[in-house]
């Protein structure tokens, strides 16, 4: 049976009853927004389950619900080492040692932390860094809400993006960093419960998870991996070449498990943000471990959909069209493919043909720019666009209403991540770069009026940064790569200005600008198997070659991490440290442990964390 894929009144209804919600919660927090303390830190005044939802809330923009499922339709469960390994560790570390740090010390950012702990120099460069990367991540999630708008609604991708962003600045522009924790609460409600029917329906379709495992032993098995290959997360980590994710398991641990996942969680300022808003440190600290709980359950929403979208045939009988940045008659839906004009599916097998060409499932190829037609990778291979392996999945099992909280879901999770960019973007700027470079000792009033102007700015920005996403087809590998660059050095840069007193700021700045360089010479150097070179890497030519586009980043923000590490220490021992007074609340062999005073065990972080750590042991060994 099939059925049309238009949206009808109901599907409409959802999601302006969602729009006028968020805009509504903006224009109730604005007479809130009194100090620029109020818009860009919430007074410090949210409680403790609310900044957990947030701070989890934040990042679930396009490279969760996007990313994850097209990178468990590339990768399979494997995908899991995101979460279980690339996540809750991080959040448990940065929940008991960290969190102490960034509340008690009353920055009012990371960069500005680390001018306390180090100089001037070495927070200008990472304001720089991170402005820079939260545009790019921002641009991330406009991109996919682009690219979703036109394939459900046939909606212009330049005009589905600025509509985005247009509703996005209105809230954040209101309300500041309130009305964003409160609608990312909201958001983390709309994903939950538009992503468990599809899960459901996905898995009734394929005969549940054994159903699922023995189809995509016919997937792994044609991609020359064993036949569970796609389905166990670690038995086949021992190789590189043996598992979908291209990776062994030092450089899972090393790359992602460590460096990534400590770099991102530890350091980001759009998640640290969050936890920074919470109503006293005991709140702050618990802010990651309750955001750790769900966290570790969102495989089984995001990942789930992916790996099904790989397996099933196309229900969809209506024309579905997709717009590309470069082209406006790129057809992209399971059809075949003819450039120039839309066309109608009528197929409902498993595969989808494209000109002679064919996409796996539902998961239709990527369209090259320049010609309509199916772009091939190096290999003569077939692209797919694994960006779309969710928004298909919609298509495919949802029906008028659901479809309407479906794509609602959608839109939440990527305006989720748009929101959570600009807020960390427009207090970097003011703070870190306007403030202190531009106007110095303006009245409050001044800096709460450029809080909102930036945030204009930044939302303009993250538009241009969009069209950069068109090149990757799993915007995840785009994400991870921007945090190799920046992320990975600021975490060796971190970890050893807040354990080791000796550390300088010569050797913190030295220490980053090397890592940042060792990350573009090696991904400069190097290429995944079957990637054109250029800006996926090799354009100083090949040195190293990499099974997929992951592993490659992986190993590049390893590189980036042990160069920074070194030089820093190099360079630290041959400078003048600061006295340790001034280093008093700074560095953790200097500052008093706090004291845990809350009287009921399920409110003590060390408690949290303990049950947090055994649930991800768990979840490891079941699907091992």
């Amino acid at each position: 049976m099939t059925r049309a894929t238009s949206l009808i009144w109901i599907d409409y209804a959802v999601m302006l009853i969602y729009f006028a919600f968020v805009l509504g919660i903006g224009f109730a927090l604005k007479r809130y927004m009194r100090t620029s303390t109020d818009f860009f830190l919430s007074g410090r005044s949210i409680p403790a389950w609310i900044t957990g939802l947030a701070f989890l809330s934040a990042n679930l923009g396009a490279q969760e619900v996007i990313g994850m499922g097209a990178s468990g339709a590339k990768y399979g469960i494997a995908t899991s080492h995101f979460y279980w390994v690339g996540a809750i560790p991080a959040m448990v570390f940065v929940g008991l040692f960290m969190m102490p740090f960034y509340y008690g010390s009353r920055a009012r950012s990371v960069p500005e932390y680390l001018k306390l702990r180090f100089d001037e120099k070495t927070r200008a460069l990472n304001a720089i860094s991170f402005a820079l990367m939260t545009i790019f991540s921002s641009g991330v999630s406009m991109y996919a809400m682009g690219k979703l708008f036109n394939l459900l609604l046939g909606w212009d991708f330049n005009f589905s993006m600025i509509i985005a962003a247009v509703i996005v600045l209105a809230y954040t522009f209101l309300g500041g960093l309130t009305s964003a924790i409160y609608n990312e609460v909201l958001q983390f409600f709309m994903i939950v419960f538009g992503f468990i029917p599809l899960v459901y329906l996905g898995l009734r379709d394929v005969g549940g998870w054994s159903g699922l495992q023995a189809r995509l032993t016919t997937v792994s098995t044609e991609n020359g991996f064993a036949p569970t290959a796609y389905t166990q997360s670690w038995q086949f980590m021992g190789d590189a070449g043996s598992n979908p994710l291209g990776v062994e398991w030092f450089g899972l641990l090393m790359g992602l498990g460590f460096v990534l996942s400590f770099g991102y969680w530890c350091t980001d300022f759009l998640v640290v943000q969050r936890a920074m808003a919470a109503d006293s440190m005991s709140a702050a600290r618990r802010t990651p471990l309750i955001a750790a709980v769900p966290k570790m359950l969102f495989p089984f929403l995001v990942i789930l959909p992916g790996m099904i979208a790989l397996t099933v045939g196309s229900r969809v009988a209506a024309p579905v069209t997709a717009h590309n940045p470069s082209s406006t008659t790129a057809t992209v839906a399971n059809a075949s493919f003819q450039p120039g004009s839309a066309t109608t599916a009528t197929s409902t097998s498993a595969q989808t043909t494209t000109a002679g060409m064919s996409g796996r499932g539902i998961i239709p190829p990527k369209i090259n720019e320049a010609t309509g037609q199916p772009l091939l990778d190096s290999r003569g291979r077939v692209v797919l666009d694994y960006d779309l392996a969710t928004p298909m999945m919609l298509i495919n099992y949802f029906p008028a209403g659901m479809l309407g909280l479906g794509l609602t879901a959608l839109l939440a999770s990527f305006m989720s991540g748009m929101a959570g960019n600009v807020t960390a973007f427009n207090t970097v700027w003011t703070y870190d770069i306007y403030q202190s470079y531009i106007r110095k000792g303006a009245s409050d009033e001044h800096y709460l009026w450029m809080g909102r102007i930036s945030t204009v700015f930044g939302i303009a920005l993250s538009i241009a940064a969009a069209y950069v996403a068109v090149r990757f087809n799993n915007i995840m590998e785009l994400l991870q790569l921007v945090f190799a660059f920046v992320n990975a050095p600021l975490f060796a840069t971190f970890a050893l200005g807040m354990f080791w007193r000796r550390t300088t700021g010569h050797g913190a700045f030295t220490g980053l600008v090397s890592g940042t360089t060792a990350a573009a010479l090696h991904h400069g150097f190097s290429l995944a198997e079957g990637a054109v070179p250029g800006v996926k890497g090799g354009f100083f030519g090949q040195l190293a070659a990499y099974p997929s586009e992951m592993a490659q980043t992986f190993w590049t923000a390893i590189v980036a991490f042990v160069v920074c590490f070194s030089v820093t220490v190099i360079v630290s021992l041959l400078t003048r440290p600061r006295p340790e007074e001034e280093l008093r609340g700074l560095v953790y062999s200097l500052t008093p442990r706090p004291e845990d005073t809350e009287t009921l065990w399920y409110r003590r972080p060390a408690v949290l964390a303990v049950i947090v750590l055994a649930l991800t042991l768990m979840l490891n060994i079941i699907f091992f």
